[in-house]
């Protein structure tokens, strides 16, 4: 038995049904235009400033895009489908896997939604240090797209600015987390465990190294006449076409629209946070460099709002059918706890440690029902909507990914447009295709 499907050939075997996926309807594509002056080119699978594999099939006239799709699911995960395997907390460390410039994000929404059904409220200490760490992640996203769309338009030096900069957000969240990414630090009901002793100092040296370094861009890029020559007027897209398209984020925001989930929508005290939603009207991609700009000085004034605002207190849930122990102690290389911890939990009393094995190997419960929690990340919108049956594990994740959404806006920027500026139009989308492909 054959399946006629074109995308993706089926035959059975002894060993069970065995697929074979094609490049989709390419063929059909070069046949229609066999007797054209048109050129069709195949751009990709590559890694146009897209943080992952993308293909984009161009139609050309010259040098002129007359049609362009974006082909999307090389980096194909199955997130949102592994979820629904593990507990609600085990969750956590898939998510932030999925955009994994902005990982702490992912956690973040995926937690509230969780901590939204149960209907918990996490300790003040925990929500001002998911702020801390949320907007010290955005500062790193946004200096990676503005080094990786430097890097594609031969502006070499801003790639090694921009992650000469990264690096020092990567080494405060692995001073404060454990981790460079992927860091499984915010769960439910809380955080994994407190801060270091010297988390203050380590975040104002932080905030000085930036405020030092941010006036460079300007003096290397914003009134550089080649960048300014290569982004000004290009991919434009007005906001009637942001709001078609339901693209948020920076594209929206240079459309002319203040819309930020922060100050629209807040959440974990944002409306106590005094801090600017910076926009344009230009609609291009300058304006969206801009913004990214002054979207990190916006981030670094939060950060030291946060740094005032932290009390001492728990950092995790009191309940303890919920909360993981979150006063963990690491062991000296750094992999998994220390003996002191092992000891601690192993002397204490039978109950406790049953409650322990229970708590970590099948989870709590989660009373039913169906919830959506949207937040500001980095790239729009990103929204959980977690739907629970009563039990320990999710029976539904599905992420509004904005990477995602995003992308439909490329070809309303590209087409009409010349194919040298396909690429600075795709790099101000600023796509990451591990949360297009989840």
């Amino acid at each position: 038995m054959t399946s006629t499907d074109p995308y993706a050939d089926a035959r059975e075997t002894t060993e069970g049904r065995v697929y074979t996926v094609s490049g989709g309807d390419w063929g059909e594509v070069l046949d229609d235009i066999e007797d054209d002056e048109r050129i069709v080119m195949n751009l990709g699978p590559q890694h146009p400033s897209t943080h992952g594999v993308l293909r984009l099939v161009l139609e050309l006239e010259g040098e002129t895009v007359t049609q362009a799709r974006s082909v999307v699911g090389y980096l194909h995960t199955g997130i949102e489908k592994n979820t629904e395997y593990r507990t609600w907390t085990q969750g956590v460390t898939f998510v932030t896997r999925m955009d994994y410039l902005a990982p702490l994000f992912n956690e973040a929404a995926y937690c509230m939604a969780v901590e939204k059904l149960l209907g918990v409220e996490v300790p003040a200490r925990a929500q001002v240090i998911r702020v801390m760490l949320m907007e010290i992640n955005r500062i790193g996203s946004h200096l990676v797209a503005l080094a990786t769309g430097g890097m594609e338009l031969g502006a070499l030096t801003a790639m090694t600015a921009g992650f000469r900069e990264r690096e020092e957000v990567l080494h405060l969240l692995e001073h404060l987390t454990g981790l460079r990414m992927n860091h499984a630090f915010i769960r439910p009901g809380g955080i994994a465990q407190d801060l270091p002793e010297d988390y203050h100092q380590k975040i104002t040296d932080f905030i000085k190294i930036m405020k030092k370094r941010l006036p460079d861009y300007d003096k290397l890029l914003t009134g550089q006449p080649i960048w300014r020559n290569r982004l000004k007027g290009i991919g434009y897209l007005p906001v009637d076409a942001c709001l078609a398209l339901g693209i948020t984020g920076p594209i929206l925001r240079s459309a002319g629209l203040a819309w930020d989930m922060r100050k629209t929508d807040p959440y974990l005290g944002y409306e106590d946070y005094r801090f600017e939603v910076p926009t344009s009207t230009d609609a291009d991609c300058f304006a969206r460099y801009l913004l990214r700009v002054e979207e990190i000085h916006q981030s670094l004034r939060i950060i030291e709002q946060t740094l005032k605002k932290i009390e001492p207190g728990p950092v995790m849930v009191e309940d303890r059918k919920i909360a993981w122990p979150a006063q963990l102690s690491i062991g000296a290389d750094g992999m998994g706890n220390s003996l002191e911890h092992v000891k601690k939990i192993m002397g204490q009393s039978m109950e406790s440690l049953i409650h322990h094995f229970k708590l970590v190997t099948e989870g709590f419960a989660v009373p039913a029902g169906q919830v959506y929690v949207p937040i500001e990340s980095p790239r729009g919108e990103l929204g959980y909507h977690l739907v629970s049956d009563g039990g320990t594990r999710p029976m539904r994740v599905h992420v509004r990914e904005p990477s995602f959404i995003n992308l439909q806006s490329m070809p309303a920027m590209c087409e009409g447009g010349m194919v040298a500026d396909v690429i600075a139009s795709v790099a101000s989308i600023d796509p990451v295709m591990g949360g297009c492909d989840r």
